[in-house]
């Protein structure tokens, strides 16, 4: 985008009661933010959703003096910038509804033809959950994937770590500026991420550190990513947070379980128990369950067993597959006229028989 367009675009991001949804309804309304800026406030007026409060101070003056600050910041340190509607914006990301408009980067990010997946959990990983994290992302290599996390204490770092070790590369998503970092110590981790990836921030170098903004941030590392991967959590916490996201976007999730004695394990426990991510208990479950393959490998041949004995509900569920090819899970159980915890556990029991499989996205299809 050119300069004039960043400068409407940061000022129109810049005013407090728009925030990202908000701000894409204005700008498909009009056609650009310039455009947004520049019309009668009577004609947004008009727009779905859009009322006299969110307009505010819309046409203040201080939004184009604050993005020209901004613009300056990001000239002087040479942060690549990515608008929503160009190609260069992640591309998982961009189907996402509160998505940024704009996305600053810095380092060598790139996303084109790669399986992307992020690693969250607890500040506070004890020594197994550091010993699974490593052995997760060291599995998963051969399949070349971008590691994102949130560059925090605990399994943030480690995962981090682990994929600079194994070569692959690795983003951050930060909840500040690209003009600091958080925690401190972390900065000297700053160069390899940058040389091996890079970083992820939607927040401005002016915007002040804030709590709520690591929640805010939490909707980037979900977005970006094919799947969501909890290795540690107690009852409640951030990474919980970004697996509800990632729920909601329709992204698989996995957790690694615990004992019900360790703290925590409860935050992990408590998604497998109310079916909001697969149970992970091996890495080599990630690549099964989201169907990735080695570029040398050939698929195998799924030999169907013939004259396999099925249920009735089996039957049932298997001729709504084989009618509507690949259906998600809730989708299956309200046209089966079936619970969904019943249906889970139905797909499970004929995925051992061979007869049907789970995709990416939470489908299942007939093999």
């Amino acid at each position: 985008m050119t300069e004039n367009e960043l400068l409407y675009t940061l000022a129109l991001q810049h005013v407090p009661n728009i925030g990202d949804i908000t701000a894409k309804r204005l700008i498909s309304h009009c056609g650009t933010a310039e455009a947004v800026l520049k019309e009668k406030k009577q004609n947004l007026l008009k727009i779905d959703g859009i009322g006299s409060v969110i307009l505010g101070d819309l046409f203040e003056a201080y939004h184009l003096e604050a993005a020209e600050k901004e613009i300056a910041f990001i000239t002087s340190n040479q942060i690549q910038v990515s608008y929503f509607k160009e190609a260069s914006y992640p591309e998982k990301l961009k189907h996402c509804i509160d998505s940024p408009i704009l996305l600053f980067q810095s380092g060598n990010i790139n996303l084109k033809q790669q399986h992307v997946i992020s690693i969250v959990g607890t500040r506070k990983i004890t020594t197994n959950g550091m010993a699974f994290c490593e052995a997760l992302v060291e599995t998963l290599a051969p399949y070349n994937p971008v590691i994102v996390s949130g560059f925090a204490y605990g399994t943030d770092i480690t995962a981090h770590k682990t994929a600079i070790k194994n070569n692959l590369q690795t983003v951050g998503c930060l909840a500040h500026g690209l003009n600091q970092i958080y925690p401190k110590v972390h900065k000297k981790y700053m160069a390899e991420v940058e040389k091996n990836g890079g970083f992820f921030t939607d927040f401005w170098s002016s915007d002040t550190f804030d709590r709520n903004n690591f929640l805010k941030r939490n909707r980037v590392i979900a977005g970006l990513s094919e799947a969501t991967v909890v290795i540690e959590s107690a009852e409640k916490g951030g990474s919980l947070v970004t697996a509800d996201i990632a729920n909601s976007y329709n992204r698989d999730v996995f957790a690694v379980p615990g004992r019900t004695t360790d703290s925590q394990s409860v935050g992990c426990n408590n998604l497998i128990k109310h079916q909001k991510a697969h149970m992970l208990t091996t890495p080599l479950d990630v690549p099964y369950m989201l169907n990735w393959q080695l570029e040398d490998e050939k698929k195998p041949a799924i030999q169907k067993q013939l004259f396999v004995e099925l249920e009735a509900t089996e039957k049932t569920i298997y001729s709504y597959l084989k009618e509507n090819e690949k259906q998600l899970l809730d989708v299956i159980a309200l046209n089966c006229n079936m619970p969904i915890f019943k249906v889970a556990s139905i797909l499970l029991t004929m995925e051992l028989k061979g007869v049907i499989r789970p995709l990416p996205g939470k489908l299942f299809e007939v093999v």
